[in-house]
């Protein structure tokens, strides 16, 4: 009567067979929700020999939603114009405006330009002339509690631009309060931050939780770190499990991560197949003729 029975087995007490009705009713182990006790006394004496399986269960679960979802990027991947998705890394393909907190990818932008569009493409506000103009439209949007604005605002001063004086500890604190109003981005920084201990005292386990939280949203970047950081663990398959779905995502690092793995065997044949496969097809849903002509725009002033 002591071992675990499975709920779907058996709607008994994993403790003492006791059967739901006449005045029972059974509850599921909260954690891993494989067995059901008649009450508190029965749950505590069957903790003991429920514990391993608890555990693993529990693990199980935590694995299917970390591998299970984030394999669509966000919504904020997405340029609000063409909604075609955008290249990765996003910043260096797209253009961010102060004005609407918007990406807009480099060939709306360019197209934008050609047409003689020079105020913000997506919503026409006229552009900022200097940097206490442009801080003036994100605080605007930061009092609203706009979690891009935020995010943003914190990037402004872990980079020292716009004018503010570079400072960390301040990133962060902005960073938090966006990712808690729920910024994917701002989950990534956070992330790196613990993991460098930038404005933080570095830890590797606060920094792989904010990674965590923001790849099952689908950010390819935070997938590509926690693959990354199995594979210094020596968790190599957990590791290809993650750059696999960062490739089909349309994130080259990845792809070149699986490659150097499968030369040293730590990845299959048909694991890097896939990935190149998933990639190459991530690259062709973000191509469009305004982008090509964007690029060739960008390449000759260089």
């Amino acid at each position: 009567m002591s071992r675990c029975i499975p709920v779907a087995a058996a709607e008994a007490c994993a403790n003492c067979g006791k059967p739901e009705g006449d005045g029972i009713k059974l509850k599921n182990c909260t954690a891993c929700r494989l067995v059901k006790y008649c009450g508190v006394d029965c749950q505590r004496a069957h903790r003991k020999k429920h514990k391993k399986a608890c555990k693993q269960r529990v693990a199980e679960l935590k694995d299917e939603e970390l591998y299970g979802q984030g394999h669509e990027r966000p919504e904020g991947d997405f340029c609000p114009i063409c909604t075609l998705p955008i290249p990765l890394p996003t910043h260096k393909h797209s253009v961010f405006r102060a004005c609407c907190m918007e990406q807009i990818c480099d060939g709306c932008h360019v197209a934008a330009r050609k047409r003689g569009m020079f105020d913000c493409a997506f919503c026409r506000t006229p552009m900022a002339g200097n940097d206490a103009d442009a801080l003036a439209m994100i605080h605007a949007r930061v009092r609203k509690n706009d979690p891009a604005a935020i995010y943003f605002l914190g990037q402004r001063y872990y980079n020292g631009t716009h004018g503010l004086q570079k400072d960390m500890r301040k990133a962060v604190e902005l960073w938090t309060k966006a990712a808690e109003l729920g910024s994917i981005g701002a989950h990534f920084e956070l992330g790196n931050a613990y993991d460098n201990g930038k404005g933080v005292q570095q830890d590797n386990a606060t920094a792989v939780k904010f990674f965590v939280k923001a790849a099952i949203q689908g950010h390819a970047e935070s997938r590509y770190n926690l693959g990354s950081d199995e594979g210094q663990k020596g968790n190599y398959d957990r590791a290809v499990r993650h750059y696999l779905i960062s490739a089909k995502m349309g994130d080259w690092d990845s792809i070149e991560m699986i490659k150097t793995m499968f030369a040293r065997g730590l990845a299959t044949k048909e694991q890097y197949a896939e990935a190149l496969k998933g990639y190459q097809d991530a690259v062709e849903e973000m191509k469009s003729h305004d982008r090509d002509e964007a690029k060739a725009y960008w390449d000759s002033r260089k």
